[in-house]
């Protein structure tokens, strides 16, 4: 089938009636619930785009002629890997970034287990043919998917097999002839309730070892599967309009617990079972580790443009674009923007085919990108705390302008140098949710911990960094004068 509508995605959601529990009782429709129904409005209108825009986001399936998403395309060419990522923005201009899970994230992982799929064989070949297959079914049924990595956050000191309560985590029960039986917990998955399926996979960052076996595990399975239920944490969405919170209204994808209550996992839906090895080099080996940071850096481009744009007009509205050290202060920000689109430019400019066929962009340029945007993040955001001051307290509500006793003195009140106080608060507004509501606070964390914690991943990129060739650099330096040791050090040696 053809890629599907903003309706079609709605209409799924509706009959799949996942579990999705927030705030302690089950969602009866995650379409009409306070809590998702602006979010999956916004899911909706990026599969319309899709049409409203098919020369840029869609493409002919290479199995069935249909007119399929972008997202999922092979590339084998560079043009192939920029057109892919152009059809990205499309999504991420819509979202200017804020929605950190939209499709074409784990669309761009699932892609690599179309070419890749033989990674996925080493122990079982079924699990080669479960993969390739996956990636065809999710391709021509525009699956939109969450994803769960990580173990709950029990005792870091100690390997799950280690636990006190061993359980606890997700791993193997049984198998029998229908599956395999999986119970336990899985974080963190984001967007869990408003998604068709799920991805179980191992984490990017931490490594297991052979006593982790029963909890390495790759599958993916339909979100209403029985006993699979998502716990929502509180959201960030209050209801409010727009003017009130321009993003949190639109953006608040939410983060899920996932609980696997015994659940059947068939067969055909495994892609690891009970490797810690094959898990952890997965996403190395089949280079989807490179094909989703390719998605993350072009959506972190967008971020950084609109936050930006957030904040030349923040100064423009009050007068403070002429202070030196104001300017300074966006001058952070373009250079952070333009070295992000520097390493996106490299990364797909020195682009190579991998062992799969795939055109794969360079992971050095995306690796460097998605260590140092994290460390980063957290200061463009305090950069337009510190840009808004006090303006960011003093933001009256859309009501408080509409009502007949008080509207009219804030309007006067809150002017600036070329806005209306209405028009003003309007821009502040915009600037204290992307910063400092609930919404704004965790697009800052979120972006700190994208990839894992910034200090383990820092570790892990120094430890892989050809340092050889820097250090026989200053060797090279320093016997190029061919210095003999002075002869009272030769003496006192020999003594």
């Amino acid at each position: 089938m053809p890629a599907k509508t903003g309706k079609q995605y709605i209409e799924r959601l509706k009959k799949a009636n996942n579990n999705v529990y927030i705030d302690g009782k089950r969602v009866d429709d995650v379409t009409t619930h306070p809590a998702f129904k602006n979010v999956v409005q916004s899911m909706s209108r990026l599969y319309d785009i899709q049409y409203e825009k098919p020369e840029k986001m869609l493409y002919q399936s290479p199995t069935t002629g249909d007119q399929v998403s972008k997202t999922f395309m092979l590339p084998t060419t560079i043009d192939d890997l920029i057109e892919r990522r152009e059809a990205m923005m499309e999504w991420l201009d819509y979202s200017k970034g804020l929605m950190g899970r939209t499709p074409d994230y784990l669309n761009a992982e699932v892609m690599t287990m179309e070419a890749a799929y033989d990674f996925y064989g080493q122990d079982n070949p079924l699990f080669a043919e479960n993969a390739r297959k996956y990636a065809e079914y999710a391709r021509e049924n525009d699956l939109s998917l969450t994803h769960t990595l990580i173990h709950p956050q029990v005792n870091r000191a100690k390997i799950q097999a280690e636990q006190k309560d061993a359980n606890v985590a997700l791993h193997v029960v049984e198998k029998n002839d229908d599956g395999v039986i999986v119970d336990g917990i899985r974080l963190l998955a984001t967007q869990g309730g408003i998604t068709d399926e799920i991805l179980v996979f191992p984490s990017t960052v931490k490594k297991s070892g052979e006593k982790d076996d029963p909890y390495s595990l790759a599958f993916a399975l339909p979100n209403n599967t029985p006993g699979l239920k998502f716990l929502s944490r509180e959201s960030f969405d209050y209801n409010k309009n727009s003017y009130d919170h321009p993003l949190g209204s639109k953006f608040e994808e939410g983060d899920t617990i996932v609980a696997f209550d015994n659940v059947l996992v068939p067969w055909d839906r495994i892609f690891i079972l009970e490797d810690s090895t094959i898990c952890n080099k997965a996403f190395a080996e089949t280079n989807a580790v490179a094909h989703m940071t390719h998605q993350v850096v072009a959506k972190d481009v967008a971020k950084t443009e609109f936050l930006l744009g957030v904040v030349l007009t923040l100064m423009d509205s009050i007068g403070i674009d002429g202070f030196q050290h104001v300017k300074d202060k966006g001058t952070e920000i373009m250079l952070t923007l333009e070295n992000m689109k520097s390493h996106l430019f490299r990364a797909e400019h020195n682009a190579k085919i991998d062992r799969w066929g795939m055109m794969t962009p360079d992971f050095k340029a995306l690796n460097a990108a998605r260590n140092w945007y994290p460390r980063v993040y957290p200061r463009l955001a305090e950069i337009l705390r510190i840009l808004g001051a006090s303006g960011l307290m003093g933001i009256p509500s859309y009501e408080d302008f509409n009502s007949e006793e008080i509207g009219p003195i804030l309007h006067r009140a809150m002017q600036g140098k070329n806005v209306e106080g209405f028009e003003r608060v309007q821009i502040f507004r915009l600037a204290w949710d992307l910063t400092m509501s609930a919404f704004g606070s965790r697009q800052t964390h979120y972006e700190y911990y994208f990839f894992g914690d910034p200090v383990k991943m820092g570790m892990a990129y120094f430890d892989q960094y050809d340092k050889e060739k820097y250090k026989d650099m200053v060797k090279e330096f320093i016997n190029r004068e061919n210095i003999s040791k002075p002869n009272s050090l030769s003496r006192e040696m020999n003594v």
